[in-house]
């Protein structure tokens, strides 16, 4: 019996903080294998499936240039290589489940990963393949949240995933406040008027501009990607006004 499905093609925003598992540096192989998983159960639903990578596991370019005293933008680029890393690992994890995976970089890296090419990208995904975006947007003081939405846009998602460590928008920190209301939807513009901290307001403002719908989830919740595509979320969808 098929499944009907809400979201035909969705594009996931995964943090490089989450590919470290409890590390939280680096690369753990355990947590790739659980994302892979994830991916590839939406996938068999015939979702098509692209996913943006952050590097935050690796270095983040404004906290390392403020810290480090760094010019941002060779602090943004070393970044964006943390993403290509990334991109290879979440690869070969989701082509280890058997299906074909694309890493498409906005850096060029010809060595290991295409340019991003919009065409090239939505026919991988037609051809049934998971499309992993790595290299952010390709310039520095842009955030892969932005990144993440504008690739969700150039390939016509249907709706943008992001991966966070609850499993929604709370109107205040749940892992501060025990008291923390969970909302179950939210409009763009309650979410800017009650400052919720959905994703950096660039990225924010771009989808509400464009009316790209966001899905908050916790990826770490077995399922929960699954459920979000065929309408029954757990997590928070932030859409219309």
């Amino acid at each position: 019996m098929s499944i009907s499905v809400a979201y035909p093609r969705v594009l996931l925003k995964i943090s490089g903080e989450a590919l470290a598992g409890e590390a939280g540096f680096g690369l753990d192989t355990e947590t790739l294998d659980y994302i892979a998983r994830e991916v590839v159960a939406v996938h068999d639903l015939g979702v098509q499936v692209a996913v943006v990578v952050g590097g935050g596991n690796f270095i983040r370019g404004s906290v390392f240039s403020q810290a480090g005293g760094m010019d941002r933008t060779v602090a943004d680029h070393m970044g964006m290589m943390g993403t290509v890393m990334n991109g290879l690992a979440m690869q070969a994890a989701i082509e280890k489940h058997g299906i074909q995976s694309r890493v498409q970089s906005a850096i060029t890296i010809a060595e290991v990963a295409e340019p991003f090419i919009r065409r090239r990208a939505i026919r991988h995904l037609e051809k049934g393949r998971v499309v992993v975006f790595a290299g952010g947007t390709g310039n520095p003081y842009f955030t892969t949240d932005t990144a993440a939405v504008l690739r969700a846009l150039e390939i016509e998602a249907a709706v943008l995933m992001k991966a966070t460590k609850v499993d929604g928008v709370y109107d205040k920190d749940p892992k501060k406040h025990t008291d923390a209301v969970k909302y179950e939807s939210l409009t763009f513009t309650q979410a800017i008027d009650q400052r919720l901290a959905v994703m950096d307001q660039t990225a924010f403002t771009m989808c509400r501009e464009h009316r790209m719908p966001v899905i908050v989830l916790d990826l770490l919740k077995q399922g929960s990607m699954t459920r979000a595509v065929v309408g029954n979320t757990d997590g928070t969808l932030v859409a219309g006004e």
